[in-house]
C-alpha cells in the first residue's frame, strides 16, 4: 500500500462535477496556462475553489499540471478553468509580458550578424 491512497475515479462522476456539461466554453488544450486573478465567489462550486486555491498558491500552471495536482480528469479541468475563466477569477498571462525590448533584439540580430561574417 502506498502513503498516499489515491481517490476512486468513479466516486463522483465527471458529469455530476460539471453540471452534465461535456465540453468547456473555450478552446483550451493541455499546455494553456491559466493564473488567479481573483478569490472564489462565496457560493462557488468545490472544484472551482480547489482550482483557483491552487493556482493562488502556486502560480502560473497549465491545465494538465492542475488536474494532476487536483486528480481530476482533465476533461472537467477544462471545463471548470473555462467557466472561471468566463467569470475573470482566472486569467491567461499575455504574451506581451514576455517580449523583450526592441534594444535587446536589435543587439541579439547585430550579434548573429558578426557570427556570419
Amino acid at each position: 500500500m502506498t502513503s498516499r491512497a489515491r481517490r476512486d475515479p468513479d466516486l463522483v462522476r465527471a458529469y455530476v462535477r460539471t453540471g452534465g456539461r461535456t465540453r468547456p466554453t473555450r478552446e483550451l488544450d493541455l499546455v494553456t496556462l491559466v493564473r488567479a486573478a481573483k478569490d472564489p465567489s462565496p457560493g462557488a462550486a468545490p472544484d472551482a475553489r480547489r482550482v483557483i486555491t491552487l493556482c493562488s498558491r502556486r502560480g502560473t500552471l497549465s491545465i494538465a499540471e492542475i488536474a494532476a495536482y487536483l486528480d481530476l480528469p482533465p476533461s472537467v479541468v477544462k471545463i471548470v478553468v473555462a467557466d472561471l475563466m468566463d467569470n475573470g477569477h482566472l486569467v491567461t498571462p499575455t504574451p506581451a509580458e514576455n517580449v523583450p525590448e526592441i534594444a535587446l533584439l536589435e543587439e541579439v540580430l547585430n550579434g548573429l550578424r558578426a557570427l556570419a561574417v
